[in-house]
């Protein structure tokens, strides 16, 4: 797949778990909400795996060891080893071994995963500035990590040691909500650093490096419920990608996505996986997909006809899309997606 600007969501004849080898699977927001299995992805994965996919699950959260979260999706029904997750915390421990001598000590802000990760790596995690650590590294501590440990890594970057993070997800869902994520936590550091850290997670490069080592994927699908992490990975990995609609992104939030964060196809969600999609055709001076037909007014975008909801956004999508060509629709399309109920 090229990096040209996409214009409207693909089509494809078979089914995604067909055409692709492995599903790249986000976690939070695709898989579970909360530590709770979203509805149809128990399912989906299984009927996916049962024909052939290779299923591999890619987060940004470098909290959980892959252990942990093999067993969280066991216990949901999705049989997973520890080699099928793979984790920001092995991607930025991996991006640090290739610029600390063997056995460096790093100093930790986060927790168990980026420890279990660095020690892979042939690093030794440390507690403290005090320790005369190689590089700082930043990822996701969970609710409960203390304000102190900010300060440690801000003594640390301030006296010039190098800084990673795993992520910078400003966000994190939750049973309960939207939550503050890794990013927010980063901010905290470079706020009181003004300082840069280097950044493993998605969407940048090192993380899609990992993935493709640690999984073998020739022909690869990104699946995610964000376009800024998981959609923007896959363009920038030159990958195919899926987003859906469980998570995070909604509709408007879709139409007004620029060219990197515009998915190859989307779907309600994990059952995108088990059916082919929709093709989004030029007609009558703007696109058709399904039952409806979608164009780009002077100042707003259009909808008619009547059919699946997710067939008038595909074809909205391509209306605002077009319209914005390199740049972001500026479009009103609340009241085509209000008809859709999205």
């Amino acid at each position: 797949m090229s990096q040209s600007v996409r214009t409207r969501p693909e089509g494809s004849g078979q089914a995604l778990s067909e055409a692709y080898d492995t599903a790249l699977l986000d976690l939070d927001g695709v898989v579970y909400a909360g530590g709770n299995a979203i509805v149809h992805a128990v399912e989906s994965l299984a009927t996916a795996r049962a024909g052939g996919m290779h299923l591999a699950y890619v987060t940004n959260n470098a909290l959980r060891t892959p252990d942990t979260v093999a067993e969280h999706l066991t216990e949901l029904g999705i049989p997973t080893g520890a080699d099928d997750v793979i984790t920001s915390a092995q991607a930025v421990a991996r991006l640090i071994s290739e610029q600390v001598p063997a056995g460096a000590r790093v100093l930790v802000i986060g927790g168990e995963g980026l420890r279990v990760a660095l020690r892979e790596r042939g690093l030794v995690p440390v507690e403290s500035a005090d320790d005369d650590p190689a590089a700082v590294v930043q990822g996701f501590g969970g609710p409960d990590l203390p304000w102190g440990r900010f300060a440690e890594a801000s003594y640390a970057v301030a006296r010039g040691v190098p800084w990673f993070a795993s992520n910078t997800d400003l966000t994190i869902p939750s049973g309960r909500g939207i939550a503050p994520g890794n990013g927010a936590a980063v901010e905290v550091v470079r706020i009181a650093t003004g300082a840069e850290p280097q950044v493993a997670g998605k969407p940048l490069p090192p993380m899609h490096r990992e993935t493709i080592l640690r999984t073998g994927a020739v022909r690869p699908l990104v699946v995610g419920d964000r376009l800024d992490t998981d959609i923007e990975g896959a363009f920038n990995g030159e990958v195919g990608s899926l987003l859906v609609l469980t998570g995070v992104t909604d509709g408007p939030q879709l139409l007004a996505a620029p060219p990197q964060h515009r998915p190859t196809y989307v779907d309600a969600d994990l059952r995108g996986l088990l059916t082919g999609q929709p093709e989004v055709v030029e007609a009558d001076g703007g696109f058709r997909c399904g039952g409806w037909t979608a164009t780009a007014g002077a100042e707003r975008l259009e909808l008619d006809g009547d059919g699946e909801a997710l067939d008038g956004l595909r074809a909205l999508c391509a209306a605002a899309w077009t319209a914005a060509g390199g740049g972001t629709c500026a479009l009103d399309g609340g009241k085509a997606l209000a008809r859709l109920g999205l």
